[in-house]
């Protein structure tokens, strides 16, 4: 079993719209209330409060005060759902301080900002409901209406309601699922990404890269010289701003889209699939910095890894340091680092390669390599 993600689109009434935002506002609140008490807490010298009294003081005891006496106006399961939230972050920063949880440094809970244009909160079964007519109830909110592009597997344990930047609502749904293993294929493929070819494949094929984001720079200037004419605290520039991030919304979801399509397809016709571990974070400090991000390295490669669990195939890491790019796939000699403008070389065997050819047929070497030598042996070209 498996758990997963399937996100709809809300189309709420105006007064739901209202119902909504009043809710974010409550889970913002109780969240910075949790954060500030902790935070306080700590500076005096003060024991770590545990979560049920955190509870109790920043929902039970608050709703009887003046000052927050309109928190009863919203479910206490958003409500509880945020401090839920807090309590995992804490959990994270600890656990990533200890070193027990793996992968980059995790920073300390933070205050949400009420300026944020991205705001959400999260319900379990007690807090929500489908109902027979496809719609979906939240409470204290009604019944909103929900444009189902597929059916759920299985009932979902929680629901996540947000708002983006473009004034768009979604409901994402946590359900759980077996995995549906696809018919087993022979084909193995290595992957070796790039900025002007996306992606080229062990097995000769060559993915253009789309670059979603300069084709739309000229359109999204635009939008942008228009709101930075808005006078700030405007209606217009609200509208102004609604339009900026529509626009950057569309790159988003096109690029996103694409990039499903394009994972999905090769996580179809291969059985294992082998990528480079690029370290994007540092890539994206250099001059190539928009390309980088245009690219979309990241979601790509995680969408591999995702569908390869689901679907039963076999997905791997080279590591970053491996020299793919020096080395021949033909004999295994290393010929040293070339210029990015060296896009075809000989080796001293007589075998003439593409570069990013011979990458991806390196790529596929090591994973191949990893995958039956569970000692980390000598990578073999001809495994």
């Amino acid at each position: 079993m498996v758990q997963l993600r399937y996100n709809f689109r809300l189309y709420p009434t105006p007064g739901q719209q209202i119902a909504l935002t009043r809710a974010f506002g409550c889970a913002r609140v109780v969240f910075n209330d949790g954060l500030r008490l902790r935070q306080q807490a700590r500076e005096s010298g003060s024991p770590y409060i545990k979560d049920s009294a955190l509870q109790t003081m920043v929902i039970t005891e608050a709703k009887k005060t003046p000052e927050r006496v309109w928190l009863a106006e919203v479910s206490s399961v958003v409500l509880v759902q945020a401090l839920a939230d807090l309590h995992a972050a804490y959990r994270n920063f600890f656990a990533s301080a200890n070193g027990k949880r793996k992968g980059p440094k995790v920073a300390p809970p933070r205050f949400r900002s009420r300026k944020d244009n991205r705001q959400s909160i999260r319900l379990t079964r007690n807090g929500f409901g489908l109902r027979p007519n496809g719609k979906l109830y939240v409470a204290k909110v009604g019944e909103v209406r929900v444009s189902w592009s597929r059916a759920l597997p299985s009932v979902p344990s929680s629901v996540t309601v947000t708002v983006d930047s473009a004034g768009r609502y979604f409901a994402s749904f946590v359900v759980k699922t077996s995995t549906e293993p696809l018919v087993p294929v022979t084909s193995e493929v290595g992957i070796d990404l790039g900025l002007t070819t996306f992606a080229v494949l062990s097995n000769g094929k060559r993915i253009e890269s789309p670059r979603f984001f300069r084709r739309a720079e000229r359109r999204l200037r635009k939008a942008q010289k228009v709101l930075s004419r808005k006078e700030k605290g405007s209606a217009n520039r609200a509208k102004a701003r609604l339009g900026v991030a529509r626009a950057h919304a569309g790159v988003a979801d096109t690029r996103r889209d694409w990039a499903h399509k394009q994972s999905t397809a090769i996580i179809r016709e291969n059985q294992a699939v082998f990528v480079e571990d690029l370290c994007i974070k540092g890539l994206a400090r250099t001059r190539l910095a928009k390309s980088i991000h245009d690219a979309g390295w990241g979601v790509f490669t995680r969408m591999l890894q995702e569908k390869a669990v689901r679907y039963g195939r076999i997905f791997g890491k080279v590591d970053r340091f491996f020299p793919s790019s020096q080395q021949c796939s033909a004999c295994g000699w290393v010929d040293g680092a070339k210029p990015l403008g060296v896009r075809e070389w000989t080796c001293s065997c007589g075998v003439s390669h593409d570069r990013d050819l011979n990458a991806a047929r390196n790529i596929l070497a090591a994973g191949r390599a990893d995958k039956f030598n569970a000692c980390g042996g000598t990578v073999s070209l001809s495994a």
